[in-house]
């Protein structure tokens, strides 16, 4: 847009620059930049000459020499710092077949989404259908401001280790991608508003991608890298996407929530499996019996008369128990303040009570269903007046 992103990217890491182009076979011409002849006073500051052919017909190199604000000390570690800064940055053409090596490697694209990172046979999913902004140019026009956030599978990827999830790109890989005509320009915390970012919002990614027109709004630089938001942009984009991101961290919250509940419902689970084998056998709807059950309880956001529901698949028989039930509150909550020992006990004897409820309703078949539904409003009506 400027003409100034190539030597003023340049100059950002290297003293001396040089750029070679040659086209039909001809010679190559280049044209050097050096920082220590401009302080010596060395005329003149640019610098033509011609070069060898290089081996393709045409085509341009930019060399760097003198490389001074480079962080990494180590080869190998700065070589592992670009392909991943240069996958992401690129991702979009490189998954179009865009091909480019880093020390005769090809780059791989990343995904800062995860949505094409499979682990465990799990990848992220969108969290909301994509939003899409109008703005106003300043020559009159518009342009369209698109918007993507998704989830991270917290129940199949939470027992992952740390290095591991870092590795992968979960811890420290959150935030917001801003790309501008599909090459990201800037990463980090946008646009989000008052909301300050945590180690929840790990576990949720936001991609925003505007068009070259809005270059206004989103004030790039001649650099083409990082963003200052305009005052427009920002009172058309953050409300919304604060108000997003301020939710999707509460569901992260409540998604490790049920992680540890889950965890500590394992004790009854096994107890109700292992007593199984010497209950009465469950025939499914063709009469033909069922091999031993496992259990799992988990929790889940369910009509507030229901108590629990029910599913059965595989033969493991998943009891979801009603987070918005008078009794969640009155029985967990308590449970959960005693000491581990009695606590435990305890917390055992009311899920076994409730896994044996949802066995019987499973094996006596028709009428169950309502019985359970008139069960369960009538505890939550007495439990409030209690």
């Amino acid at each position: 847009r400027f003409g100034m992103g190539l030597p003023a990217a340049s100059l950002s890491q290297a003293r001396h620059v040089e750029v070679a182009a040659w086209q039909d076979g001809g010679p190559a011409l280049a044209v050097t930049l050096d920082v220590d002849a401009i302080v010596a006073g060395d005329p003149p500051a640019l610098k033509a000459r011609s070069t060898t052919s290089p081996a393709t017909p045409s085509g341009c190199r930019v060399t760097w020499r003198t490389c001074d604000r480079i962080e990494y000390r180590r080869l190998g570690w700065l070589e592992r710092s670009l392909r991943r800064d240069l996958g992401r940055m690129y991702r979009r053409f490189l998954s179009e077949g865009l091909k480019v090596s880093l020390n005769g490697r090809l780059l791989e694209p990343e995904d800062p989404m995860m949505m094409s990172t499979r682990i465990e046979g799990e990848v992220a999913t969108l969290a909301f259908t994509p939003l899409a902004y109008e703005l106003r140019t300043p020559d009159g026009g518009s342009g369209w401001v698109h918007v993507r956030f998704a989830s991270l599978p917290v129940h199949r990827w939470h027992h992952l280790d740390n290095m591991t999830k870092r590795r992968i790109g979960i811890v420290g890989g959150g935030g917001v991608s801003v790309l501008r005509a599909g090459r990201e320009i800037a990463h980090g915390w946008h646009l989000m508003g008052g909301k300050r970012r945590e180690n929840y919002d790990d576990w949720w990614r936001c991609e925003i991608e505007f068009e070259p027109t809005l270059d206004d709004h989103f004030g790039i630089t001649i650099n083409k890298q990082g963003i200052r938001p305009s005052t427009e942009l920002r009172e058309a984009l953050e409300p919304e996407l604060e108000s997003i991101a301020r939710m999707l961290n509460s569901r992260v919250r409540q998604s490790f929530e049920d992680v540890k509940f889950e965890a500590a419902a394992e004790i009854s689970c096994r107890v109700a499996a292992t007593a199984d084998p010497e209950l009465p056998v469950v025939r499914d709807g063709r009469g033909h019996g069922r091999g031993p059950l496992s259990y799992r309880i988990s929790t889940a956001q369910l009509t507030p008369d229901l108590l629990f529901a029910t599913s059965l698949h595989a033969s493991t028989l998943e009891v979801q128990l009603n987070v918005d039930h008078p009794a969640f509150a009155a029985l967990y909550a308590p449970l959960q303040a005693l000491s581990d020992g009695a606590g435990a006990q305890l917390r055992t004897a009311v899920e076994l009570l409730v896994l044996s409820m949802a066995r019987a309703s499973l094996a006596s078949g028709e009428g169950t269903d309502q019985l359970l539904a008139q069960w369960g409003s009538t505890f939550g009506r007495m439990l409030q007046k209690a």
